[in-house]
């Protein structure tokens, strides 16, 4: 079968990587230049390395990550601990495979090199999606620059804003959160003590909250700052900040906070605005399918955005493989498949935004202290709380 992918990012590589799998022929058509990647760092949690396991890429994809330790959550002024609960050798014991942090162009590097081992060809870079059309015998896909390819069947993995999903639904309305992320890499070798732990760490405080983390082997720090304001900015991953900008809003804060920010390379230091969309009604339009975010963009604060794609990728390619059904009914089946899991980590997603901004002593006596106490006398509550999360074995049929 050929699969005509819309988008080179993680979602629409892992899509051509699993489509492979099962035996079909790929074509992703990305409009970037080249794949080059700066970005930050973000999560590969265990329900997405069973992915990769799967397909035999868990040690390219961990050869340049960081595996956490463990799990911790501090006050975000004076660094107090909350709970710290160790994480490394749960998750491989309990959730099935390990979970690591990893530099974006670190995660794309490993998928594009990949895809070309195992299809040197079907990586088309230069190449806007323009249009798209359901034909009796597939769909062909029309690229700005007016090529024209066919195929049995188009996965719009093309991000946020999506040209697939655009054709397919419409304009989409984000509304803007009032939150806005810094996203901030720096070398651990240019930090001051203390620097951040080997762990995945939230700083919380009233009306922001910080996460740390460690990258590519312990080489790098990275930092996501989640600040409350009003006035909404330009929605973009690329939007710069400024190093003062990023110090004014966490000033006072704890000196591993303050250390990575000043540490941070002005010429890449973003400062993110955070929009939320409603859950779409379909994700398929006869031998169309979207996936990732395109089909479902979700909010950072369960660290699942990419995980999902990765999912999405594998269930797509398993039903588009099942025989003697047309392929929009195997589409279908597909949404049918992910909806009610990928909906349910939006709603948490969305939930956990104003967790760790309480901004009242009684507000933040009533979150904190329970978390206090479940780390301190019943550590293996907080990991059991995320096991219909990270215990999830896509590549089973059952999930589990």
């Amino acid at each position: 079968m050929k699969v005509l992918i819309a988008g080179g990012g993680i979602g629409g590589l892992t899509a051509a990587l699993c489509c492979l799998h099962f035996g079909h022929d790929v074509t992703v058509f990305e409009q970037a230049a080249d794949l080059t990647e700066t970005g930050a760092g973000l999560q590969i949690p265990p329900n997405a390395m069973k992915v990769f396991e799967a397909l035999g890429l868990s040690t390219p994809i961990s050869a340049n990550a960081f595996q956490p330790e463990f799990i911790e959550a501090r006050m975000g002024i004076t660094g107090r601990a909350i709970f710290s609960i160790p994480l490394a050798q749960y998750a491989i014991d309990n959730w099935g495979a390990p979970y690591l942090h990893i530099h974006r162009a670190d995660y794309i590097k490993a998928l594009s090199q990949a895809l070309q081992q195992q299809a040197a060809s079907a990586l088309q870079l230069n190449s806007k999606i323009a249009s798209y059309q359901n034909t009796d015998h597939g769909v062909t896909l029309t690229l700005k620059d007016g090529r024209e390819f066919s195929g049995d069947l188009l996965i719009g993995a093309d991000g946020i804003k999506s040209e697939v999903r655009t054709q397919m639904l419409g304009p989409d309305s984000p509304r803007f959160t009032g939150n806005i992320a810094w996203r901030i890499v720096a070398p651990v070798q240019e930090l001051r003590e203390p620097t951040p732990n080997p762990s995945a760490c939230v700083w919380m405080g009233p009306g922001r909250h910080g996460v740390t983390y460690l990258l590519r082997r312990g080489e790098l720090a990275n930092f996501v700052g989640v600040v409350e304001q009003p006035s909404p900015l330009k929605e973009g991953w690329q939007v710069k900040g400024r190093p003062a900008e990023a110090l004014k809003d966490f000033k006072g804060w704890h000196p591993i906070v303050r250390k990575l920010i000043e540490a941070a390379d002005p010429d890449n230091l973003y400062r993110w605005a955070l929009f939320d969309r409603p859950p779409l009604t379909s994700w398929v339009d006869g031998q169309v399918a979207l996936l990732g975010d395109a089909a479902h963009p979700m909010l950072p604060f369960l660290a699942q955005g990419a995980a999902m794609a990765v999912e999405d990728s594998w269930t797509i390619a398993r039903e588009i493989s099942e025989k003697g059904r047309p392929i929009a009914t195997s589409l279908h089946a597909y949404e049918k498949r992910r909806y009610a899991r990928v909906l349910k980590v939006q709603n948490q997603s969305r939930a956990n935004m104003t967790t760790f901004h309480r901004r009242t002593k009684l507000g933040q006596l009533g979150t904190y202290g329970p978390m206090w106490l479940a780390g301190r006398l019943l550590p293996t509550v907080v990991h059991r709380r995320m096991d219909w999360l990270y215990g999830y074995d896509v590549t089973r049929p059952d999930g589990y």
